[in-house]
């Protein structure tokens, strides 16, 4: 069964940093590309950032140059550290992943940036 479970978000002042993790199973986390995704109140979905079997990224342009997204193959886990954060970032951050053409997703980890 794939699982993957999200944590380090909480409450951060404008211009501060999280790291996200999300913790992967139930498949061969290295032959996968993961991304994360938020959803601000009363939004929608909204792609954040991909990182690729090689470690390739790509990132939204409202988060260039302020997020970074990396994984460790070795336990299983992607990371998003965001930096200079701003109350816009303010969501809910799910990882996804696509396996065999099925999409799966986190629970979500509560980002909310405000002073």
């Amino acid at each position: 069964e794939v699982q993957l479970v999200e944590s380090g978000g909480g409450l951060v002042q404008p211009g501060g940093s999280l790291r996200l993790s999300c913790a992967a199973s139930g498949f061969t986390f290295s032959r996968y590309a993961m991304s994360w995704v938020r959803q601000a109140p009363g939004k929608g979905l909204e792609w954040v950032s991909q990182i690729s079997t090689s470690s390739n990224t790509r990132y939204a342009d409202s988060v260039k140059g302020r997020f970074t997204v990396s994984r460790d193959n070795a336990k299983n886990t992607v990371y998003l550290q965001m930096s200079s954060l701003k109350p816009e970032d303010t969501a809910v951050y799910y990882c996804n992943a696509v396996v065999t053409r099925n999409q799966y997703w986190g629970q979500g980890t509560q980002v909310t940036v405000s002073s």
